[in-house]
């Protein structure tokens, strides 16, 4: 049987992939762990998981189709759990970055029901911050209410 741990890694397909770096690493504060520009691909650390920036006009993205965009992107959201959650901290850092941020709420995550964020790169990929497990917290948000009326990604 397969018992999954944790997500190892996540792949993004990168338009502009020195921007989503900055993002990545000035915003959310991954780091740099291995580049291998020869096939266009950027490994970040994010905590024990990795998040792969691949360049669309690298060997790996030009793999891969049809830039994101609009009308597609690569994945719906990629939910990262953060230490020390401090949500008013949290939003104070992405306005200052002047992130474009989302809904906030709590919704059922890995650990349990607890505080999450959302927020946007700057490909409009949805990030979800995800707080610690909340003992007796209220139900989850549906997908489907947690993005009604919100704005649709930059072009």
């Amino acid at each position: 049987m397969i018992r999954i741990g944790e997500i190892d890694h996540v792949v993004l397909r990168a338009i502009d992939i020195e921007a989503m770096q900055r993002f990545y690493v000035e915003v959310l504060g991954c780091h740099e762990e291995r580049r291998q520009d020869e096939i266009g691909l950027v490994q970040l650390r994010a905590g024990a998981s990795l998040i792969d920036l691949v360049s669309m006009d690298g060997k790996l993205g030009r793999q891969g189709g049809a830039a994101p965009g609009p009308e597609g992107h690569n994945v719906d959201h990629i939910c990262l759990r953060v230490e020390a959650y401090d949500e008013a901290a949290i939003m104070a850092h992405l306005k200052s970055h002047g992130v474009r941020i989302g809904e906030s709420g709590s919704r059922y995550g890995a650990r349990g029901e607890g505080p999450s964020i959302y927020l946007y790169d700057p490909q409009g990929n949805m990030i979800e911050l995800k707080g610690p497990a909340v003992t007796g917290a209220a139900p989850s948000l549906r997908a489907g209410e947690v993005r009604k009326g919100e704005a649709s990604a930059p072009d």
